[in-house]
């Protein structure tokens, strides 16, 4: 499946909407997808996007209302692929769609010190190794992202083999409508599954415009 191509350029809020000050100081990057599908592709495929999957959090996350943000926008793109998402233990799934994600504060938002964010009310990594392999700028400044929000799902198959795993990452600023949950996590989440399951390896760099219905 060939790349994604896409602009790579910051969006900003419209100046007459949000006026100047809004406009120097808001940054929206796009997003940086990476997927891997495990091999042989073809036996891999007649497994995906089909049959009943479940949603998993392995890792705490305090904060209700964006795991409920997630939840919902995961499960949403997931249904779009053709799965029957389960949720609250309505039944046992066949599929596991494990889900990662966090918020790293990148710079201070003013002289009066850092940025309190987090998705599960800290900062840091997740550990799963996302990088910024297009060349992403992620230097502060007043016009500079302040937060990096990632998402990781590993789709695994009914004896806990992995079948697909996708990463998505984007830089904002906390000014950027992107800096609220719930719109970061239908942005990642859409563009995590943009062309499901995508290529084995494969990093696309996506620009929110383009994920607009």
């Amino acid at each position: 499946m060939s790349a994604i191509r896409c602009i790579l350029r910051p969006a900003l809020i419209t100046c007459a909407a949000l006026g100047l000050s809004a406009c120097t100081s808001s940054y929206t990057g796009p997003i940086e997808v990476t997927r891997f599908v495990a091999e042989p592709q073809a036996s891999v495929g007649d497994q995906l996007g089909k049959g009943t999957i479940g949603l998993e959090f392995p890792d705490e996350i305090a904060n209700l209302t964006a795991r409920n943000a997630f939840t919902a926008a995961i499960a949403e793109q997931l249904s779009q692929q053709g799965y029957t998402v389960i949720l609250n233990g309505e039944a046992q799934p066949t599929y596991r769609a494990i889900i990662r994600t966090t918020r790293t504060s990148l710079a201070p938002a003013s002289s009066r010190g850092p940025v309190n964010v987090g998705v599960g009310g800290s900062t840091g990594s997740y550990g799963s190794g996302l990088g910024v392999g297009i060349g992403i700028n992620l230097g502060g400044g007043s016009s500079g992202p302040n937060v990096l929000s990632q998402l990781a799902v590993r789709i695994s198959g009914p004896d806990g083999t992995s079948l697909w795993e996708g990463r998505a990452q984007q830089p904002v600023s906390i000014k950027s409508p992107y800096a609220d949950v719930d719109a970061s996590a239908r942005a990642l989440a859409r563009a995590l599954f943009i062309n499901f399951p995508g290529g084995n390896g494969e990093t696309v760099s996506i620009n929110v415009d383009d994920l607009q219905e």
